[in-house]
């Protein structure tokens, strides 16, 4: 376990020698600071733009792929760094579609879509806290597995992302 530790704690060390953190300072908003990990630490980045609040995808590839369902944020792809990816495997579901995941851990990372080509949707839980960001849509939601309750508190629809947002996956 220390080995993992290790890991994760060498992936938070810049350039320059320093520790970054993911408190906001005077020269650097929160969402330029944002990292994320697969669960063995193989896998490290890092977000220097805005990401998307978080929306729960249903559909049945999503469900299966996660084990649940997908909550996933999203981000430039301009904007995504990795650090180490030395065990990133990529899934191609169809020839539009790919997942990303950790080929020693299994950790679910990565969507993308080569019809939304400049963007790249990141499961939310490997980003480390605090996200600052909210959860504010489900789709798919009539895919949703009949163990699973759906939080009313949150807007849903059967559909996939509306039409405005779906495009580029607006950030």
């Amino acid at each position: 376990m220390a080995n993992v530790n290790e890991k994760i704690q060498t992936r938070f060390q810049v350039n320059h020698g320093g520790v970054m953190d993911n408190r906001k300072t005077s020269n650097q908003t929160i969402k330029s600071q944002i990292t994320g990990s697969c669960a063995c630490g193989n896998i490290c980045f890092q977000i220097t733009g805005e990401l998307r609040d978080v929306v729960n995808c249903h559909c049945d590839p999503c469900r299966r792929w996660t084990g649940h369902f997908m909550a996933g944020t999203c981000a430039q792809i301009e904007s995504f760094f990795f650090e180490s990816d030395s065990t990133l495997t990529w899934w191609n579901r169809t020839e539009e579609v790919k997942y990303g995941f950790c080929s020693n851990c299994g950790s679910s990372l990565f969507w993308e879509d080569k019809g939304r080509d400049k963007t790249r949707v990141i499961t939310a839980g490997v980003l480390d806290p605090p996200t600052h960001l909210k959860t504010v849509l489900n789709i798919f939601s009539n895919s949703a597995s009949d163990y699973h309750q759906l939080d009313k508190t949150i807007e849903t629809t059967s559909e996939d992302l509306p039409d405005d947002q779906k495009a580029d996956r607006s950030i």
